[in-house]
């Protein structure tokens, strides 16, 4: 789970790193200058293992609903992580406040449409790195030494399920984390 923490932060931060960029260039700023604040790692890693965590309840529905529910959950990310921080630090990171559709100065409505996109993409990107992390946890000493030893649980990184893959990685991993049983 620490491993696609972080990641997802990282992949947040480039996101907004491209939105942020993309829309100085469109403003004329000639360098595209981009930003992003150290606070939006923790926000945007922990609102992924959120949507993941809601993502396994909303699988019947049609994509573009579920994504609709996670621009929802975004916002929802936020506005309350812009409050929290705002009451910590005395301000928030982000001042939407001058702009015409901002709620409080936390979120800005308008871009609606920018995490409604991003919501879309998270699938993919979710399937793809518990793929990936599944595949490198397969490389780990602990992973070939369980293995060896026979106390994989039964359905340890299945093949074509990545979200199943994904949380079998996540049991493995606390299984590791437990003391072994004495023989």
């Amino acid at each position: 789970m620490l491993s696609r923490f972080l990641v997802y932060g990282c992949v947040g931060w480039v996101l907004e790193v491209m939105f942020t960029g993309t829309g100085a260039a469109l403003k004329k700023d000639r360098n595209a200058t981009a930003r992003t604040y150290l606070w939006m790692h923790p926000i945007y890693g922990g609102t992924a293992l959120a949507l993941e965590e809601v993502s396994a309840r909303l699988k019947p529905l049609p994509r573009p609903l579920r994504a609709l529910v996670y621009t929802g959950l975004i916002f929802g990310a936020e506005y309350g992580t812009g409050w929290l921080l705002k009451r910590l630090l005395g301000r928030c990171p982000w001042d939407y406040a001058p702009h015409r559709w901002s709620v409080h100065g936390l979120i800005r409505l308008d871009y609606a449409p920018a995490w409604y996109l991003t919501a879309l993409l998270f699938e993919p990107v979710r399937d793809t790195l518990l793929h990936v992390t599944s595949e490198a946890l397969r490389q780990t000493p602990e992973y070939r030494d369980a293995e060896a030893r026979g106390t994989l649980p039964p359905t340890a990184l299945p093949e074509e399920k990545p979200l199943e893959a994904g949380l079998a990685a996540a049991r493995f991993e606390s299984a590791q984390a437990e003391p072994a049983p004495i023989p």
